[in-house]
């Protein structure tokens, strides 16, 4: 028999963590599921000094464990697990999850991010969190007056670029191919800068590093040759992929795969059903604005199950 569920958070992330706080003290009964990566993105990187309220910044882990601490004390029932299915054809809304549980819930908030796209490199993930980043607007601080590398074409890499030009010593661009694929006015801002370099046709071959962290970077050239750049910081630059593919055939979503929402709302196409954080947000991509996102959709669930009460 399903458990019947009130309100229904999916994903553990600051935008997951800030709506079951919210729904917690609406007393909405909420029942969080974390998913693979409980904390989500954050807990892959090191201080954070961009969130507000912590002077000598806080690492992304322990941010994640004191609002979980905080989500578990207000009264919200946190459980591990993924969901591996959805009918969201009707109230209450049916999900199970990889455990085999079934659950009803008369509203759901979708918080279940993005993931950044990585190369598939072995050494990639061995230097995770200790010099590679797939956010230079998080992590870039850590590199002033530093050499960084840049892997990417787009306009994402052109903004990562340009962002990280203004503080560190100088920025390698790995661009793939002999052109970039960003706008115009990207690309006029990237070639402008004098210490960014770009280097085409060119491919990562491996991350180098040592006990300290990232050291360097291998790069192979489209016509074989293969040489080395010192580096502090390798930042990837390729994309995020929304998680959003168990509710796709239900939630309207952009081209990209992220959950459309009405105006500055959280609401989706299904009544009842709320979407917080990356999974809806392809522009900032802040925990600060994920965290700002999880409130409006447990207020947004709050006033809807008044409504319908």
């Amino acid at each position: 028999m399903s458990e019947k569920i009130k309100c229904l958070i999916v994903g553990g992330g600051p935008a997951g963590y800030t709506a079951a706080i919210y729904a917690s003290r609406a007393n909405l009964s909420p029942v969080l599921y974390e998913g693979m990566q409980p904390g989500g993105q954050l807990t892959t990187t090191t201080d954070i000094e961009n969130y507000p309220g912590f002077e000598n910044g806080i690492s992304g882990q322990a941010l994640m464990d004191a609002m979980r601490l905080q989500a578990e004390r207000l009264g919200t029932d946190i459980r591990r697990g993924t969901v591996t299915g959805a009918d969201l054809s009707g109230r209450p809304f049916s999900l199970t999850f990889d455990d085999g549980t079934a659950v009803l819930a008369e509203s759901l908030i979708i918080a279940t991010g993005a993931t950044a796209k990585y190369l598939g490199l072995e050494s990639e993930q061995k230097f995770r969190g200790m010099g590679v980043s797939a956010c230079a607007t998080c992590d870039g601080f850590f590199y002033r007056n530093r050499k960084v590398a840049v892997v990417g074409g787009g306009d994402t890499a052109c903004e990562e670029a340009s962002y990280l030009a203004n503080i560190c010593e100088k920025v390698y661009m790995i661009v793939r191919r002999d052109v970039l694929r960003a706008s115009s006015a990207m690309q006029k801002r990237v070639m402008d800068a004098p210490n960014i370099e770009i280097l085409w046709n060119c491919n990562t071959r491996e991350v180098l590093g040592d006990m300290s962290g990232v050291t360097g970077v291998r790069i192979q050239r489209k016509d074989g040759e293969v040489f080395d750049i010192a580096v502090d910081g390798f930042f990837l630059a390729i994309g995020h992929h929304p998680n959003s593919e168990v509710f796709a055939s239900w939630v309207e979503t952009d081209e990209n795969g992220y959950i459309r929402t009405d105006g500055k709302s959280s609401r989706t196409n299904i009544e009842g059903v709320f979407a917080a954080g990356d999974v809806q947000n392809p522009v900032y991509r802040q925990a600060v604005t994920a965290a700002a996102s999880g409130c409006v959709a447990a207020l947004d669930a709050e006033k809807f199950l008044i409504h319908n009460a």
